[in-house]
């Protein structure tokens, strides 16, 4: 029972939060643009992080080091996201403490970071944040650099070293979990149960190393390994407890990118295999393997008009070991596959509009699923969900001439997520006549980055 437990406390939480449904992380940090003397346009879709161009996909691979050479540069930055939002029904339950069931307006981050150069070879992204609903700061991203570059047989080769804390955070591509669209979302909203391992599972609450090389800026390769940090510490920087990786987890990721300077195009492969302990106890495991694919195209011409084309499919199978032992789970065996495509189009990189559409599939299991839980349930056992995400944004700031360059950022947007499948229905999903409709969103948000 404990395992049945652990897994519906983990549905539970992803639900109420959708953090691993909809990753709300952040890039924009004007620390990086006060160091190398470029506006955050330089490297960023749309003035504003975290879609990177071919710029600054090299300044993120370079270890966050290049700088325009002048001194006192202090690598330190913060950012505040205010956001307001409603879905076409209110929940069963408040969407979090200090919250109600609808229409809620929230401080939803206050993060602070230590972000630039270190020394010549070593740069840091670290990011605290707090919000409104925890009421207490926690670690959040962190990737930490050491990267060099070099002629290796008359090509370039850059390479380096990352350790991280959550998986493809440090991808440079802008189609995995840790930067990829919705790069802004309520996290006082619905979220589909599930979503493949390797988005987001265990983020925060593991330590990494991966080594990568990119040669003749066009062949990306990268391998290392994740193992779960200790209970003691995760409580001391206030991470999730979502079980323990047995061993260490390998993750690889494979690329080819292709710079023609006025458009860019990259594909790749990727994939991560865990053995997960749900209630940290020796044992049986809950094994994960995941393997996907990807791909993503810009359109940068003058810089007036930006159009951008980015996706993934991840394809996941699982061995749930544990949790079937325990009778949480109707199978052993089991499957889960994510299709995700964005498109953006962003006028003189001020007024942007993103579409982007998300189909998630896999094997049906009423122990596993149907928690009974109202909202968060599934009648039918299955983590079917599928919809649409339309985004439109204003960033004012964030060009050569805008005010408060290089000190401040802004991004004012509105976001709607409409759902026509919800955790395996269109129709009453839980069982307690909830439809797929009811979860639709509406956030409207104000991000600033300092």
């Amino acid at each position: 029972m404990l395992f049945k437990k652990t897994i519906i406390q983990w549905f539970k939480m992803t639900f109420v939060t959708g953090l691993v449904f909809f990753s709300a992380y952040a890039n924009a940090i004007p620390s990086f643009a006060r160091q190398t003397g470029e506006s955050c346009s330089a490297c960023h879709i749309g003035a504003f992080g975290p879609q990177l161009t071919p710029h600054g996909m090299q300044f993120k691979l370079g270890g966050y080091v290049d700088t325009d050479g002048k001194d006192g540069k202090v690598p330190l930055s913060a950012m505040l996201v205010e956001g307001f939002t409603h879905t076409n029904k209110k929940l069963s339950d408040d969407a979090q403490p200090h919250f109600g069931k609808n229409d809620n307006l929230s401080l939803q981050e206050l993060s602070i970071f230590l972000a630039g150069r270190l020394s010549d070879h070593v740069g840091s992204f670290v990011q605290v944040t707090g919000n409104d609903f925890d009421r207490k700061f926690a670690m959040d991203n962190m990737d930490i650099r050491i990267a060099d570059s070099r002629q290796f047989g008359g090509k370039d080769l850059t390479y380096g070293i990352s350790l991280n804390n959550n998986p493809t955070v440090q991808d440079p591509f802008n189609t995995l979990n840790g930067f990829k669209f919705p790069y802004m979302s309520s996290e006082l909203a619905p979220g589909p149960a599930a979503s493949p391992f390797i988005n987001g599972a265990l983020e925060q609450q593991v330590l990494g190393a991966t080594a990568y090389g990119f040669y003749d800026n066009s062949f990306y390769a990268e391998f290392g390994g994740y193992q779960t940090l200790s209970r003691s510490l995760r409580n001391k920087i206030n991470a999730g407890e979502d079980g323990r990786i047995s061993g260490t987890s390998p993750y690889w990721r494979l690329g080819y990118f292709k710079d023609f300077k006025k458009q860019a195009f990259h594909v790749g492969l990727f994939g991560m295999d865990a053995k997960l302990q749900p209630d940290f106890l020796s044992g049986p495991t809950d094994k994960y393997h995941d393997i996907g694919v990807d791909a993503s195209y810009q359109f940068l011409g003058t810089r007036e008009h930006i159009f951008t084309v980015n996706t993934s499919y991840i394809d996941e199978r699982r061995t749930l070991g544990s949790t079937f032992g325990s009778d949480g789970a109707d199978s052993k065996h089991g499957d889960l596959k994510r299709f995700d495509l964005a498109g953006s189009y962003h006028y003189n990189n001020t007024y942007g509009v993103t579409l982007g559409v998300f189909d998630i599939r896999g094997n049906t299991d009423d122990k596993l699923y149907n928690s009974g839980e109202a909202d968060s349930g599934s009648i039918n056992g299955s983590p079917d969900s599928r919809g649409y995400i339309v985004q439109a944004d204003w960033t004012p700031w964030g060009k050569d001439e805008s005010w408060g360059s290089p000190w401040a950022n802004m991004r004012l947007g509105l976001q709607y997520t409409g759902y026509t499948k919800f955790n395996g229905a269109k129709n009453n999903y839980d069982g307690l006549g909830r439809n797929a409709s009811d979860n639709n969103t509406l956030f409207a948000f104000a991000w600033l980055a300092f």
